[in-house]
């Protein structure tokens, strides 16, 4: 039940206000006067606050002043029986969650407790959640190339160096970008991410610039960019080497002169932005090509990170499987799993194409199907699917059609090209050739879903 304090110098007040919480089941603490609430407050947790404003040795005012500073997200509604529009003002600007004139009406009281309450329920529910979504994950591992990273990022992120981040789909790009934003100086402001590849080239400027209302057909009213959201933060372009090479263009002049101008508008407007980009694509080869600006390159590439493949770092495999196992049983309400030696043996014989996201993938379908001590043999029977049509007949055997050992393959070889590209799936039809609509129809025929 919701613990409230009250401090009022009248004993009578401080008796009558208690005993009607302690009848709505509330824990009543009560103080003579603002010093004493001061000093109540640092021995225990309160929900709420009702304090009186006239008091000796320390009257409410001072108390607000005082208490806001130490515990700024409590709520504190003031009570005074010489109650004016000005003090009222006056304890609400210093931060007083409501004020009430004594005598107090008994079901005002009761409801702007309630909301008080209410309100400290959501500010921690918040910090609750703040907490789990901006929670960067660890950067894993020992090995040469990755100790080379953490030291890079080291330097690299308290200064506004641009940083270009290279390195094959599902090794970690993002989670070095976002390293790099939580140790900066922009750390306490937004970090803002886009997917230049999950975006089609026509909405592209849209969505970094944003528009005007009535700039085209569909824009029916106006639209901030990411570039104006990340004013003051960090941006960070993922998958730039898909970028159009006209937004290409708008961005190396937003890069270069700190201003953009939104779809349609003509007004300039000045952005204080830091931006990190990410590719899984050779850049100097896509410049060869006339794929990618060369002056956007310099531009972005001040600092070069370049994350390796896991099988490249395959030491690091057991320290993030046994991360990895841990917090999907956690996660999913399972009691702990672990590998055997020659299980983590098993996971670095591995070829994992897809990466840490292909290796979280097959722990978490082993945590699911296998005991409690996952085997070599769990790990080569869940690893890595697509190589079980490779094993000979006993695979083969395992289906009487030919429509269906056909399904099989399309399936694992549909599901495999969208996790290499980040189920982006325009991306995907164009690589293996096939129309968009074709593709959705075949993910919806298989019920292939998205897993991370």
């Amino acid at each position: 039940m919701a613990k409230i304090l009250v401090i009022d110098d009248e004993e009578s007040i401080r008796n009558t206000l208690a005993e009607i919480l302690e009848y709505e089941k509330y824990t009543v603490d009560k103080a003579e006067n603002g010093k004493k609430g001061i000093a109540t407050l640092k021995k225990s947790e309160y929900d709420a606050v009702l304090c009186d404003i006239k008091m000796p040795i320390m009257d409410g005012m001072e108390f607000l002043d005082e208490s806001t500073k130490l515990y700024p997200d409590l709520p504190i509604v003031m009570i005074s029986g010489h109650g004016t529009i000005d003090t009222a003002v006056e304890a609400t600007k210093k931060g007083a969650y409501d004020f009430i004139t004594k005598p107090p009406d008994l079901n005002r009281l009761l409801i702007t407790i309630r909301n008080a309450l209410d309100k400290t329920n959501l500010v921690t529910e918040t910090k609750i959640l703040k907490r789990r979504v901006n929670k960067t994950k660890s950067i894993l591992g020992k090995t040469p190339a990755i100790e080379k990273i953490k030291q890079t990022i080291e330097k690299v992120a308290p200064t506004e160096a641009r940083v270009l981040i290279t390195g094959a789909n599902g090794t970690g790009k993002e989670l070095i970008a976002r390293w790099i934003h939580e140790k900066s100086v922009r750390g306490s402001h937004s970090l803002i991410e886009v997917n230049c590849a999950a975006i089609p080239s026509e909405l592209i400027e849209s969505e970094l610039f944003g528009h005007e209302k009535g700039s085209f057909t569909s824009a029916v009213k106006q639209r901030i960019g990411k570039f104006e959201l990340a004013d003051n933060g960090t941006l960070f372009l993922d998958e730039v080497g898909d970028m159009s090479l006209a937004a290409q263009a708008k961005v190396l002049r937003a890069i270069q002169e700190g201003t953009i101008a939104r779809v349609g508008g003509d007004k300039e407007i000045n952005v204080n932005v830091r931006v990190i980009a990410a590719t899984n694509k050779n850049l100097l080869e896509e410049i060869e090509k006339g794929n990618f600006r060369l002056d956007l390159y310099h531009r972005l590439g001040v600092i070069l990170i370049h994350n390796p493949t896991l099988n490249e770092r395959e030491e690091d495999i057991p320290v993030i499987a046994e991360k990895f196992i841990a917090e999907i049983c956690e996660d999913n309400g399972i009691p702990k799993k672990e590998f055997t030696k020659e299980g983590f043996d098993a996971l670095k014989q591995i070829k994992w194409t897809g990466n840490i996201r292909e290796l979280r993938n097959v722990i978490e379908r082993m945590v699911i199907l296998c005991g409690s001590k996952i085997s070599a043999d769990d790990v080569f029977n869940n690893a890595n699917p697509a190589a079980r049509i490779h094993e000979g007949m006993n695979s083969v055997d395992e289906f009487e059609k030919f429509q269906e050992f056909k399904d099989f393959a399309e399936k694992l070889f549909i599901k495999k090209k969208l996790e290499d590209n980040n189920w982006n799936v325009a991306k995907t039809a164009q690589e293996i050739d096939i129309q968009r609509s074709h593709l959705y129809n075949k993910i919806e025929k298989f019920g292939l879903k998205r897993t991370s």
